[in-house]
Formats: structure tokens, sequence, C-alpha cells
């Protein structure tokens, strides 16, 4: 059984960030769940593009509100608690923060913890993840 206090993850080496983003990795890689699992806060007025071409992510929002925007279709969702999106088909989106977003995210295959968004908004995929 793996137990882990988000409070005491939040200001450790779990916790991943830069000035529009906090990321606390409560499960990585090397847990052997099959899966990542997040807390990520973005913050308010921050606008984000991503596309995770090597990766699944499902996000449930915890609090705040925002929208998400698909870039293939243009169409857009709004963001606020009790609201889940899935990246099913690997979609390019960009996700707006207009109060602090609390997102819970889970990632398969699940990230090692040391990824970097690359240009495009990609993580590298896991052959070439450090451990």
């Amino acid at each position: 059984m793996i137990v882990r206090d988000f409070n005491k993850l939040k200001d450790g080496p779990r916790a991943v960030s830069d000035a529009q983003w906090t990321s606390v990795r409560m499960l990585l890689a090397n847990d052997g769940m099959g899966f990542s699992f997040h807390i990520t806060t973005l913050n308010a007025g921050s606008e984000h593009s991503f596309h995770y071409k090597h990766h699944f992510e499902s996000v449930y929002c915890i609090s705040g509100r925002g929208a998400i925007t698909d870039l293939s279709s243009g169409e857009t969702f709004e963001i606020r608690p009790g609201v889940m999106y899935a990246l099913d088909q690997h979609d390019r989106h960009t996700l707006r923060a207009d109060e602090d977003l609390v997102m819970a995210c889970c990632f398969n295959p699940p990230v090692t913890g040391t990824e970097v968004h690359r240009e495009d908004g990609s993580y590298a995929p896991p052959s070439e993840a450090a451990e």
C-alpha cells in the first residue's frame, strides 16, 4: 500500500513548477501502478498549450474556473469543479485558468517526474524519459 500526504510532498522534490503552474507528483512510474497521479495548480490568468503525443491524460477539476480548447476542432469547454476531461486522442489543447485551477491528473503511461514540456507541448516518449 502506498500512502502519501500532499501537504508533505508539496514542498519537496515531487513538486515540479514553473512561473505559471505547480504539479505535485503523488504517484510516478517507479511506483509501479501503471499510471501517474498529480495534483496540478494552474495560476489564474495563465494559458497553456499542450500536446501529449505519447501519453493519455485524464483531468478532474477540484477547484477554480477556466476553459479548455480542442485545437483541432476549435471547440471550447468550460472547466469548473466537478468537470473531467480525457485526452483520449492525444488531443492538442489549450487550457486557460480564469481563476487558480486545482486539478487531479492521471497519465498513462506514467511519467517519471523528470519530464519537461517540449516546445510542441509534449513530453518525451517513455523510452526517452530518465528514471
